[in-house]
């Protein structure tokens, strides 16, 4: 009697891991994700790199002086390091970006399922009111809130959240439109769940896909306006280093002393830079129709 052969058991991977194993593939992405955290580290370690003082004293004998080993990145027309005051501006910089894509996130993703899941009267009567508010320019919006509360780091943080919100809100609730009808959001209803719960632990989890990489994209996005608002003296003001505050600074200078100009740039294009293609990979990993 001939015995059975045991087949092998083949681990299963789970969604997580299975993810990283597209993302890793992507070469770009890979180099957005390594660019990220060089930018994500000097932010945290600021404070060891360079002291802050470096960035907000004013030293008249030294202002205007062209990238040194005493300053690797020159000094501004006040004297103080612009090396200094790049590394301590991406902590202005990043907390705008990444707090108001977390925020707006967070309140445009609960209002967008609610509206999903709910639907009805409710759902047109919010997503008209978004309309007219996304009708709006998000930087112009942003502008205007500033405007009316005031100048400060919190403020511009208030006034990139709540312009990004109708946004957010939209994609989650196209997200979650397509999840509602599946059978195991009818089972949940029959055994009584009641909808928040159902919204907070079915719905959304599996409609997460579209939202991870629309706020990874975002950032990059809510990094350039915010850097845009500062250019215009509508964000954080100085001496508080901040990049689009450093490129309002520097236009006056930037046909003699270039270099001014530069480096805030590349720091917001880079991070940018990064934030898009880490969007992109986690965009072609999380597409369940792209089979490798």
């Amino acid at each position: 009697m001939n015995e059975r052969k045991e087949q092998p058991k083949i681990k299963k991977k789970s969604r997580a891991q299975e993810t990283w194993r597209r993302f890793k593939k992507n070469r770009l992405a890979l180099f957005g994700m390594a660019l990220f955290l060089v930018i994500l580290l000097v932010t945290v370690f600021a404070g060891v790199l360079v002291s802050y003082d470096a960035a907000v004293t004013q030293v008249p004998a030294e202002r205007l002086q062209w990238p040194s080993a005493a300053h690797p990145f020159g000094t501004d027309n006040y004297g103080r390091d612009l090396f200094a005051r790049v590394v301590h501006g991406s902590r202005n910089s990043l907390l705008v970006g990444f707090g108001s894509v977390i925020i707006g996130v967070t309140l445009g993703g609960l209002l967008g399922a609610v509206c999903g899941y709910v639907g009805g009267r409710f759902d047109a009567v919010v997503m008209r009111v978004l309309d007219s508010i996304m009708c709006i320019p998000t930087t112009m919006l942003a502008l205007a809130i500033v405007a009316a509360l005031g100048t400060s780091l919190g403020n511009v943080l208030m006034a990139m959240t709540i312009s990004s919100v109708p946004r957010y809100c939209r994609i989650i609730r196209s997200s979650v439109l397509g999840v509602t009808g599946q059978t195991y959001i009818e089972a949940a209803h029959s055994c009584g769940a009641p909808d928040f719960q159902i919204i907070l632990r079915h719905v959304l989890p599996n409609a997460i896909g579209p939202i991870i990489v629309q706020a990874t994209m975002a950032v990059g996005s809510a990094i350039i306006s915010a850097a845009g608002i500062s250019f215009v003296g509508m964000g954080i003001q100085p001496p508080a280093p901040e990049w689009g505050a450093m490129l309002n600074e520097a236009k006056t200078f930037m046909t003699m002393y270039p270099y001014m100009v530069l480096f805030p740039g590349l720091a917001i294009g880079l991070t940018a830079l990064s934030m898009n293609l880490m969007g992109d990979g986690l965009r072609d990993a999380l597409d369940p129709k792209l089979k490798d």
